[in-house]
């Protein structure tokens, strides 16, 4: 064999030596890329689902605690308190008023919500601030009286079982648009398993499409 035909065939083996170990380094490179791309999503999954929520919404507690079971057992159902004025339009959360029907300046309970009732709000005349969970924006017109009066609609629908409830939760606020979180629901990615777990146009669409067989008109709502 002639030296230049040594050469040549030690260049190639070079060559081939030189492309094999180039592949194993390719390789390497995207085996760690795969893995650097599903650290990065398991990582901002959970970011987006963990702690996005608790950036989002600030916490607020109530004024004081309500046990909504004992006043259902006392004072009877929702529209004991929760009532439709004469001209149809919902009264919303009962004024100081309402309370001073069964209330008064004696404490009824013993419990330290009772005694921070009557001592702030009612021996001041002054109204209670209740965070309401399910206040829609300004835009949007709900009639209860359709709802609860023309068409039978249980309040355990759109509130759930609010009325067994001898605790408030806290009042979650969206910090960005202001609103309840309930309007929006718990699962960050709007997922819910109950009716009354958001209170979302698409759910209104959704239960007036199976009632109504129509999702309703835009004026309908939005005044």
């Amino acid at each position: 064999m002639s030296e230049t035909e040594n050469k040549t065939e030690n260049g190639s083996m070079e060559s081939a030596g030189e492309c094999t170990a180039g592949d194993i380094k390719d390789d390497k490179g995207l085996g760690l890329g795969v893995i650097f791309f599903i650290v990065a999503f398991v990582v901002c999954f959970l970011s987006g689902t963990l702690l996005f929520p608790k950036l989002l919404y600030s916490k607020k507690e109530q004024p004081f605690n309500f046990d909504h079971a004992l006043h259902v057992s006392e004072a009877g159902d929702c529209d004991s308190c929760h009532s439709l004025r004469e001209d149809g339009s919902f009264s919303g959360i009962p004024k100081l008023a309402t309370c001073l029907d069964c209330h008064s300046e004696d404490v009824l309970g013993e419990t330290e919500d009772e005694a921070v009732f009557v001592e702030e709000y009612v021996l001041k005349e002054k109204e209670i601030p209740w965070y309401v969970y399910s206040r829609q924006p300004d835009c949007v017109f709900f009639s209860h009286a359709a709802h609860t009066e023309a068409n039978g609609m249980d309040c355990v629908t759109c509130h759930g079982h609010i009325g067994e409830s001898t605790s408030l939760k806290p009042y979650e606020e969206n910090r960005i648009t202001g609103y309840s979180r309930d309007i929006w629901g718990k699962n960050i990615f709007g997922i819910k398993k109950h009716s009354w777990d958001r209170m979302k146009m698409d759910d209104c669409a959704a239960c007036h499409k199976k009632e109504t067989g129509h999702k309703g008109y835009c004026f309908q709502c939005h005044k």
